[in-house]
Parts: C-alpha cells; structure tokens; sequence
C-alpha cells in the first residue's frame, strides 16, 4: 500500500511537472518570434524613415503649430500663369550595350509655359510628334546603361531633350516647354 501511495505520488509530480516543461518552451518561443518581430519592424523603420501617418501627423501639427500665412507669393503667381502640361506616347529604345540586350521604357510628360497657346501648341504637337518620337528613339538608343543610371544622369537627359524639344517645335523663339518630367522610365 506505501508503495501504492509513492507510485501515485510519483505519477503526480511527473504529470505537473511534465506539462510545465511542455509549456515552457513553446513560451520562451512566443516571445523569441514577438522580438524578432518587434526588432524587424523597427529595423524597417528606422532604415526608410517616419512613416506615411507620422508624417501626416508631423506635418498636421506644423500647420497647427505656425500661423497661417498672409500671402502666398506663389499661389498668387500660378493663379494668374497656368501652365499646362502634354503627354507624350511611350518611348522604346535599345540602349548602346555590347555584348546584352538592354532596353529603356520612356514616357514623358511636357509642362508647357503659360505664353504656350494650348489649341495653337496642340497642332504643332499633332504635326511634329514623329519627329520628336525619333529624336527620342534615336537618343535613347545612343546612351549605354551608364549614362542612364543615377540622378545626375537623369536630369541631364531631361535637360538634353528640354533643349532639342524647344528647338524642333519653336525654333528662333522663346522656349515654351518649361520642363520635361518623366511619367515613366524604365531600363530592362
């Protein structure tokens, strides 16, 4: 009967027992995936910036926080100047690349100059396109993937095509495309 007793009670410290260490560690793994977790999402915050609703938020209380304006010198300025803008078709060029097959994607959007008559502008636009489409194509094509890559390179572009645009639909008068922005640019 003691040895009952003793078997009983062996049994029931092994079952308590048993069930803490399988608690345990699903416990201890709980809280090493909620670190991790925790650790990866901070990480990602701290490497891309405030986020979308902080900034909102950041830039709420910085209007809350300054007085409103009295004038604003350049709203008054793009009230009176509307500029407009013209979308151009995309662009594919096979870019200058030895040795791979590389291609680059460009659609372009034009912002015209307020002096720029919209009617007047859209029949020159309608006559000329071919033309600009070449000269696009043909720039594209003479570039390699460095003079594509980076920012610099980027602006440089526009900037290039901002003059050979202005000179092919306006030659011997003021420029009346303001800038070239890119709509897309894609290199594959």
């Amino acid at each position: 009967m003691a040895d009952e007793k003793t078997k009983k009670k062996q049994e029931d410290s092994k079952e308590p027992k048993a069930s803490k260490t399988g608690i345990l560690p699903w416990i201890i793994l709980a809280a090493v995936v909620l670190l991790c977790a925790g650790g990866g999402f901070l990480l990602g915050r701290l490497l891309t910036g405030s986020s979308i609703t902080g900034a909102a938020h950041a830039s709420e209380e910085d209007e809350a926080s300054q007085p409103a304006p009295q004038a604003d010198p350049l709203g008054a300025a793009s009230k009176t100047e509307k500029t407009w803008f013209h979308d151009l078709e995309p662009v594919v060029a096979n870019l200058d690349e030895p040795g791979a097959t590389r291609y680059a994607r460009a659609t372009l959007t034009l912002e015209m100059t307020p002096e720029a008559s919209q009617k007047e502008t859209a029949k020159i636009f309608e006559e000329k396109t071919p033309i600009l489409t070449n000269w696009l194509t043909i720039h594209l094509s003479s570039l390699s993937i460095e003079d594509i890559r980076g920012d610099k390179n980027l602006k440089r572009i526009q900037l290039q095509v901002l003059d050979a645009f202005n000179e092919e639909l306006f030659p011997n008068q003021k420029p009346k495309i303001k800038h070239v922005l890119f709509k897309e640019f894609a290199i594959q």
